[in-house]
């Protein structure tokens, strides 16, 4: 009996944990107005916030990056669609340089793949 009871609390957290990093709910999208409008995204909670962001397409844009979470995972953010790789500091604000690119969406994440999100360029 105290095997089952374990069993199923292990099958549980299993479910929880895949849950909050690949399948629980998302953010909305941010609409920036204008390329050079300061966009800034949290790192913190194990998301990032917001986790969709749209810019125009075929113009170069920065993203201010801050981290607030001091797991590993959240010291990179990687756009590999865009050969974009930067170590965000903790606690500070980290701009990352997104080049001009033609649309689509682009998902960036940490190394592991655990914060996700997309860069929608239209």
């Amino acid at each position: 009996m105290e095997a089952v009871l374990v069993n199923t609390i292990g099958v549980l957290l299993i479910i929880a944990i895949i849950w909050w990093f690949w399948l629980g709910p998302r953010r909305g999208a941010v609409q920036a107005v204008e390329a050079s409008e300061k966009l800034q995204i949290l790192v913190r909670g194990g998301v990032y916030e917001p986790d969709h962001i749209r810019l125009p397409a075929n113009q170069a844009a920065t993203l201010h990056f801050r981290r607030e979470d001091p797991s590993p995972c959240s010291e990179w953010v990687i756009i590999p669609d865009l050969g974009i790789s930067a170590e965000l500091e903790l606690n500070q604000e980290t701009s990352v340089e997104i080049p001009a690119a033609k649309p689509g969406k682009y998902p960036f994440s940490c190394q592991m793949q655990m914060y996700r999100g997309t860069l929608i360029l239209e």
